[in-house]
């Protein structure tokens, strides 16, 4: 398990040759906001290890 901070950015996902699961639990706040960012290319997806 790991907790991420706010205004952490951080990536949920998997190498090509590997499964993943996420679970993800909420904790209530107060004017919390989520953002998503930019996708991963396939040259940087393919680095992932």
């Amino acid at each position: 398990m790991s907790l991420i901070p706010p205004e952490v950015k951080h990536w949920h996902g998997a190498a090509a040759d590997s499964w993943m699961a996420h679970l993800s639990i909420e904790v209530p706040g107060e004017e919390c906001s989520n953002k998503w960012l930019e996708p991963v290319g396939d040259e940087e997806y393919g680095a992932i290890r």
